[in-house]
């Protein structure tokens, strides 16, 4: 809104009235203004909550000083969203289509994990939302992003290339004049950075239908990253700021990313594909790590209230969304390896434990508990067999979520690397 209104009062006098043209500018004022939102209101809402008596249902797991987070309120994740798209709906260019394209993905992945929050807490159980309704959201939400990139044409890149200088016999790095509508994204240790799902149907003789068919192989894409990076972060919320700690140092590269992407010379000197307009994701990137910032005043341990669902499976589906959007997916395995570690230990356990039940009546575990961050909770005990039983001693809550934080930097910086190695 106030965007808008500076783009009116363009040709005046006002004064700052060029302020707004600055990404750097909204996108400080989008963070700073995301975290006072969610310092200031956020009690409110938590004070609300309690009224409410929206208190998180715990199962009893043998953790420690777990039963004393009973009643804690939950459906925190509704000063993220909040928070998140106060600022966008203010500052942002709200005509720019990967601006509106991340406000639908808050919306949307927001309303299904309210759904689920509610349901358990309307029912006083775990269950919550069905998990086949949740997949059929996630695929929803991978269809609407997919489809829009396929179609809009205000989406395009500008695909980097070498050239080798006649005059100093260097090599540089230019970007096409002509922007051009490809499914191509970026992947490391390949000489341009530069990866298109066309190439998988070039075998068709038929142009036409292998650019459809490469599109179409985009879209699986989009659909399957929405899915795993959303039930990965689903999963990931079981500690107080675990979650929202992690979230945040990811938004924090993906900003980057989307910064230089979507400037012609930074992308040009690194040698990465050149995305116009996405650079108005930065003001999207700076509310969304403010309102994590501000959430962990009150999510940090000892909580006073959890993100729920509301919040994880919005989370999830906004950093993954955000990373399509850039040309970035491919990534998401190295920056978002938390995530998936998390969802692949809870793969490998229940099917272990039903492989060994079945082959010896007895169903063994890999580790003490999953997801991972509850196995280092609890305790070693050699009446329980599993194939990893350390440490024997439980470690505690907050050391472990500060593990993951640095084990979340450093995969952060790792991604960065990647685009360097080649």
């Amino acid at each position: 809104m106030i965007y808008a209104l500076f783009q009116l009062l363009k040709d005046t006098d006002f004064p700052g009235i060029h302020l707004m043209d600055y990404i750097t500018f909204r996108a400080g004022t989008s963070f700073a203004l995301a975290m006072v939102i969610a310092l200031v209101f956020g009690r409110d809402i938590i004070h609300r909550l309690q009224r409410m008596q929206v208190g998180e249902v715990i199962r009893n797991l043998g953790l420690e000083g777990q039963m004393s987070k009973t009643g804690t309120p939950t459906m925190g994740g509704v000063i993220i969203i909040l928070s998140i798209l106060i600022p966008c709906l203010l500052l942002g260019n709200l005509s720019n289509i990967y601006m509106i394209l991340m406000l639908v993905a808050t919306v949307w992945m927001g309303s299904i994990g309210f759904l689920d929050d509610y349901r358990k807490l309307k029912y006083h159980n775990k269950d919550g939302l069905k998990g086949k309704y949740k997949v059929i959201g996630q695929v929803g939400l991978g269809l609407i992003v997919g489809i829009t990139m396929w179609l809009s044409p205000d989406i395009v890149m500008s695909e980097n290339m070498e050239v080798q200088n006649l005059v100093t016999h260097e090599t540089e790095i230019v970007h096409s004049v002509n922007t051009v509508k490809s499914p191509q994204t970026t992947i490391p240790f390949v000489k341009n950075n530069n990866f298109n799902y066309e190439w998988l149907t070039s075998w068709i003789n038929d142009a036409n239908a292998a650019e459809t068919l490469g599109w179409l192989v985009f879209v699986l894409v989009v659909i399957i990253v929405v899915a795993a990076v959303s039930n990965g972060a689903n999963l990931t919320d079981g500690l107080d700021g675990l979650c929202a700690g992690t979230s945040a140092i990811i938004g924090v590269a993906l900003a980057v990313m989307a910064y230089l992407g979507g400037n012609v010379i930074y992308s040009g000197y690194l040698n990465i594909m050149y995305i116009p307009g996405s650079e108005e994701l930065v003001v999207y990137a700076a509310a969304f790590i403010g309102a994590l910032v501000g959430f962990l005043w009150y999510n940090a341990f000892p909580a006073q209230v959890f993100m729920g669902d509301t919040g994880s499976l919005t989370l999830g589906g906004i950093l993954a969304v955000f990373a399509i959007l850039i040309r970035k997916e491919l990534l998401i395995p190295l920056l978002c390896l938390i995530f998936f570690i998390e969802d692949l230990s809870v793969i490998l356990q229940v099917g272990y434990f039903k492989y060994t039940k079945k082959k010896f009546g007895e169903g063994r575990r890999i580790f003490k508990m999953t997801p991972l961050h509850h196995h280092f909770q609890k305790a070693g005990d050699s009446a329980v067999r599993c194939l990893v039983n350390f440490p024997k001693s439980p470690i505690p809550e907050s050391k472990i979520v500060v593990r993951f934080w640095i084990v979340g930097i450093l995969l952060a910086a790792l991604t960065f690397v990647t685009l360097k190695i080649r």
